[in-house]
């Protein structure tokens, strides 16, 4: 019998972390101690004031679908936000609310990308990227990318990767799994990079606002003609709210409305509502503080594992995330991840899920436990590399 399913759906990659999750999940429910280092998901639940906008929401009966672009209030707000932190002045108009950063993407990619026609792509990179790519019958150019960039595209990188089906580049700043940033003079010279070429800049900026001695430059600040990704889901902490946000160019707005209106129809009601209450002194003041526990618990990480024998050649400045080369320890990866889940209980991410280029040989650590728990990670690895066997079946 032929395979009912499409070549489309059969071509995008599962997680491989899930198995591993799957198993720590296993281990937890017989009742052990699993640290989870894997999800890229903050620890701290939504904060209280955009809880309480979310519930007199709902009581005031904002559960009807809205405008595709999003509410008017929360695109000023957005474009506000832009105003003050990044000195950039948006029209609210070229603001469309999306389901998640993962709305975004999938407007761009559908309004950016013809059969056939690709991106380039930092590799290693979130792998959702090239998949939101196969799903509009494009495809991901990877890049091999390491710490002499950064893990990050350059202009001379685009100059060596562009080919005739090249029609753009996405990057992320902070990126996932390196969380190193691009900071405001290299995204201008891969705009000019770009512009030459008649590509498409696109940015994820979903983890802008969590970075550590240094703010993240926006694209928008040297590229007026530049697609924005971000998303409430990182530094807002509104995961489960499914709430983002693309910034386009004035000429593209029409056509993403109206693959939004058929695509998705509009981001969550209640959602949009309760993100008016992101901008409040109040609200980035609890933000802000929990910015600063993340960077407590990468200072204190970052070394610890360096003192085990990971390699982190680059500090990370941004995300949650820190990704480490074990080739000191040998072995692959996923085996690596699986040594620790069954005899230490902790969990982390092997470095297949984020690309091809050294991924069997790369693991990243997902910073989201407060620091007791990361203490008692670090001291349970350190006891798991003593009877790690890279040779053993």
């Amino acid at each position: 019998m032929a395979q009912p399913w499409s070549a489309r759906s059969r071509a995008i990659e599962p997680f491989h972390v899930m198995a591993l999750l799957a198993r720590a999940n296993e281990l937890q429910a017989a009742g052990h101690d699993v640290i989870h280092l894997e999800i890229g998901e903050p620890d701290f639940t939504t904060a209280a004031p955009i809880v309480a906008a979310g519930q007199a929401a709902l009581a005031a009966g904002h559960t009807r679908y809205t405008a595709a672009r999003g509410i008017t209030p929360l695109r000023e707000a957005i474009a506000g936000f832009y105003a003050s932190r990044y000195g950039v002045s948006i029209d609210p108009a070229r603001i469309l609310i999306t389901p998640g950063g993962s709305g975004a993407l999938l407007l761009a990619t559908s309004l950016l990308v013809d059969p056939g026609k690709h991106w380039l792509l930092a590799d290693p990179g979130y792998p959702c990227n090239r998949h939101f790519l196969r799903l509009v019958e494009g495809a991901a150019q990877l890049v091999p990318v390491g710490p002499d960039t950064r893990y990050q595209l350059t202009p001379q990188l685009v100059e060596r990767h562009w080919d005739a089906d090249s029609v753009g580049a996405l990057v992320a700043s902070p990126a996932n799994p390196t969380g190193t940033l691009l900071h405001k003079d290299e995204l201008a010279a891969l705009s000019a990079s770009l512009k030459q070429r008649g590509g498409h800049l696109v940015v994820d900026e979903i983890y802008h606002g969590l970075t550590y001695g240094c703010d993240a430059a926006s694209v928008l600040e040297v590229d007026d003609d530049a697609f924005v990704l971000n998303s409430f889901s990182k530094y807002f902490g509104m995961t489960g709210w499914r709430l983002g946000w693309l910034v386009a160019p004035e000429n593209a707005v029409p056509e993403l409305e109206k693959l939004a209106q058929n695509l998705y129809i509009s981001a969550p009601s209640m959602a949009q509502q309760a993100a008016l209450a992101c901008f409040e002194p109040a609200t980035l003041a609890i933000l802000e503080e929990r910015r600063h526990e993340f960077q407590r618990r990468r200072d204190f990480l970052l070394p610890a594992l360096r003192e085990l024998g990971f390699g982190i050649a680059v500090e990370p400045e941004g995300a949650f995330y820190l990704y480490a080369d074990i080739s000191a320890f040998g072995g692959d990866a996923f085996r690596f991840c699986q040594h620790f889940i069954e005899t230490e209980h902790v969990a982390f991410t092997p470095g297949l899920d984020f690309g091809r280029h050294q991924a069997g040989h790369h693991v990243r650590f997902s910073y989201t436990q407060n620091l007791e728990r990361l203490q008692q990670a670090v001291e349970r690895i350190a006891r798991g590399l003593k009877t790690w066997n890279p040779d053993a079946l």
